[in-house]
């Protein structure tokens, strides 16, 4: 009976589609000043993938915008090929469930998979996102430019940035949706005593290391995937150019086997942690309109749903008005497609607030 429905649903959807038009995704590149000669060597021309609703060719309608930030080793491509971006957006608008809107997909990938969407000597990927690319698509596109009229969502690690650009930026969007955060603070997977730190450590210390990227994920597995996030995340928050082949202080380094930590880098990354941010953003989080985090019971990354949980829990002690929500998935399986949650969670919450 369920699918049924669902495909009568769906049915609808298309017969609708075609009585209004469809939209368009076009993928588009633009530089970045804020990455200009940035030390890490990232190009400073930016892919961004935008999706215009329908009719966008054939008015002079202006259009609020959706910022959706990607995860961790992927892309904006990634994001829109997953999500089947213009068929589910022409849907969505065709349902109710949204606005027509414009949806930016900007590519922040760097050579260690990830920017963590923070300013720091290697480069100003915050900069890229709350400067450059609103002003460019701005310009580029007939957007509503107003925070009222801008709002921010992500995945993963694109969760951790939309809390954290959000928080740092209430001026330029007026509210956030993340999607299963992840790093928001230490627990379970993501830890100092994390074996990665020792892998890393070895690397930077061996003489002939060339090329750190290739090092840390010559092995495909799980091991070097939480080696390019902490290197990813080192980059961001601890670099050190001086350090050539791999440009990071990290928080932990070894005597042997045995672990030394550096108080002052680990505060450093703490410091960017979405988590302890919120003592010193209270101000900037009370001028959001809305705010919603969610996460899967079944989290692939067992640091999430503690972390998660910690972090709406905490909102909650200094009275920030927000939306917390607890769902049977694991990281993924519930985020995209008709039954996932952009779909039937992220775009109806910021069509409910923008009606208030």
């Amino acid at each position: 009976m369920k699918r049924s429905a669902a495909l009568l649903l769906f049915s609808l959807f298309i017969f609708s589609l075609h009585g209004q038009g469809q939209g368009k995704l076009e993928r588009k590149e633009f530089k970045s000043g804020s990455l200009v000669n940035n030390p890490a060597g990232e190009s400073s021309n930016r892919m961004v993938s935008v999706y215009l609703p329908p009719g966008y060719d054939k008015t002079s309608q202006r259009y609020p915008v959706i910022y959706f930030l990607h995860g961790f080793s992927t892309t904006d491509k990634d994001m829109t090929d997953w999500f089947q971006i213009q068929t589910l957006m022409d849907s969505a608008i065709a349902a109710g469930h949204i606005r027509p809107v414009i949806v930016v997909f900007p590519n922040s990938d760097t050579k260690y998979r990830g920017s963590f969407y923070t300013n720091s000597s290697m480069g100003n990927w915050a900069d890229f996102i709350t400067k450059d690319l609103v002003n460019w698509v701005d310009q580029q596109y007939r957007t509503l430019a107003s925070a009222s009229n801008r709002v921010l969502t992500g995945h993963s690690m694109g969760g951790n940035g939309s809390l954290k650009l959000a928080m740092q930026n209430p001026d330029v969007f007026s509210m956030v949706y993340a999607l299963s955060p992840a790093v928001l603070n230490w627990h379970g997977d993501f830890n100092l005593n994390n074996p990665t730190f020792k892998r890393l450590y070895k690397l930077q210390a061996d003489p002939n290391l060339k090329n750190a990227v290739d090092s840390i994920y010559k092995e495909d597995n799980w091991q070097s995937f939480y080696s390019g996030v902490y290197a990813a995340m080192g980059i961001a928050y601890t670099p050190d150019p001086s350090r050539k082949a791999f440009p990071v202080a990290l928080p932990v380094t070894y005597i042997g086997d045995s672990a030394v930590y550096h108080p002052d880098r680990i505060q450093k990354w703490e410091d960017n942690f979405p988590y302890f941010m919120i003592d010193n953003h209270l101000v900037q989080l009370k001028k959001l309109k809305a705010i919603k985090l969610d996460w899967g019971r079944n989290e692939d990354f067992s640091h999430i749903p503690v972390t998660a949980l910690a972090f709406s829990k905490k909102l909650e002690a200094y009275g920030i008005e927000h939306e917390a929500e607890e769902y049977i998935g694991d990281h993924g399986n519930k985020i995209g497609g008709f039954q996932g949650r952009f779909f039937t969670e992220v775009l109806p919450f910021f069509e409910r607030n923008w009606s208030q």
